[in-house]
């Protein structure tokens, strides 16, 4: 037994070794998965949720409006906390944010009130993304600290994937109304049990740095970075707001498309809008790693224009979908937006300074999730003159997105 069993364990443990799967890395990768998981089996529906309760286009486009704004707002503060009280303290706090949002929306049924919880809950990903980022680079050697971060954004999809199909079910199973409250009863549920699961697995030493304690000061501010930016990099800030323009603009009425609009000969039920979103998770997934791997070999600029190619499309496409079998291939070119999403991530890295990387980064997203919010707020005026007008927007802010990096962008 033992010579049949001793060559697994070795190549268990390059297995574990090659993942970079230490003990607070599957603690984070958990945290993830369950509140994530508990967020996206409601959140998916949270636009058919609001009509329901009498909220309108107006709500929705607020809702979504506050999800961007929130996104890039949110980062400053959960990094700021992170190095202040620690990754695995802050991550408690967040947790406790989000149940509460889950809470109040379950307990007061109305549209003003999922707002209110929303703001709670909405953009947890967001304000919990640098805690866990930080702890991942404490924890990791920088030779594993790409591995951490690709496996801590592939386990991100998972919820995304699974969590409208159970909220689907839900749905099914209790309607519009009662079926939402009970996904985010679920949720609750979910991100309180992830408390405890992460204060065993993961282990932290928290040492505040000088910045934190006081002691020091920061480097920079955004809008000395912001004009600090080289000429490249603001060309893709300028066709990436672009593009989320073309995303934001139809973004939260996907599903009001999908299952309420008189334009499909059988608008599809809430399961099978769940499987939609899996279809296109799960495409996602499938080409994340293999494209990253060639991109890292070749010019990045290609399979940047690529991926603003597929996003300017998918708008186009749904337009012309009438039926729950032609929205399958268009959600799967959807998925495909996540052909060259991590090469545009390293391309700002790359265009970025040695010495302020990780500051560039940062004010990249908080302009650009600033401005993208406006799309997002202007959505819900554009479908209420009409779901066909919305889409054409979106469309061409995706072709003017991909045409100014096509002839603007470049790699290094």
């Amino acid at each position: 037994m033992s010579e049949v069993g001793s060559p697994r364990k070795p190549r268990l443990l390059h297995l574990i070794d090659v993942l970079a799967l230490r003990r607070s890395i599957v603690g984070v990768l958990v945290v993830v998965l369950l509140v994530d998981l508990g967020e996206r089996m409601g959140e998916r529906f949270l636009p058919i949720y609001l009509y329901a309760l009498g909220g309108g286009a107006l709500s929705v486009g607020l809702l979504n409006g506050l999800d961007n704004l929130l996104s890039a707002l949110y980062s400053f503060p959960g990094g700021y906390l992170a190095d202040r009280i620690g990754s695995k303290r802050s991550l408690i706090v967040f947790n406790l944010v989000a149940i509460i949002g889950f809470l109040i929306v379950v307990a007061f049924p109305s549209w003003q009130a999922v707002i209110c919880g929303a703001v709670l809950f909405i953009s947890w990903s967001a304000i919990s993304a640098p805690a866990m980022l930080t702890l991942i680079a404490k924890v990791l050697p920088q030779s594993k600290r790409t591995m951490g971060v690709s496996l801590h954004s592939l386990v991100r999809r998972v919820p995304m994937a699974v969590g409208p199909l159970l909220g689907g079910a839900f749905i099914a199973a209790w309607g519009e109304k009662q079926g939402v409250r009970m996904a985010f009863v679920v949720a609750a549920v979910m991100a309180a049990l992830a408390i405890p699961i992460q204060q065993i697995l993961i282990h932290e030493d928290h040492k505040p740095s000088a910045t934190a304690s006081g002691s020091g000061s920061l480097r920079s501010h955004p809008w000395a970075l912001v004009k600090a930016m080289p000429p490249s990099l603001r060309s893709l800030l300028v066709s990436d707001i672009l593009i989320r323009f073309c995303e934001q603009i139809p973004y939260a009425f996907v599903v009001i498309w999908c299952m309420k609009t008189p334009a499909l000969v059988h608008p599809v039920t809430a399961p099978q809008f769940g499987l939609l979103t899996t279809i296109e998770m799960a495409t996602a997934v499938l080409i994340y790693i293999p494209v990253a791997y060639f991109a890292d070999r070749a010019a990045k600029k290609p399979f940047v224009v690529v991926t603003f190619v597929f996003f300017a499309l998918f708008p186009l496409a749904l337009f012309y979908c009438r039926s729950f079998w032609w929205l399958v291939p268009a959600f799967m070119l959807r998925g495909l937006k996540e052909f060259g999403e991590p090469t545009r991530k390293a391309l700002i890295l790359d265009l970025s300074a040695e010495e302020q990387k990780g500051a560039m980064f940062g004010t990249y997203y908080l302009v650009r999730d600033v401005i993208v919010s406006l799309a997002a707020f202007g959505g819900a005026f554009l479908w209420r003159i009409g779901p066909a007008t919305n889409l054409a927007a979106a469309v061409l802010f995706g072709v003017a997105g991909t045409a100014w990096f096509a002839l603007r962008g470049r790699d290094q």
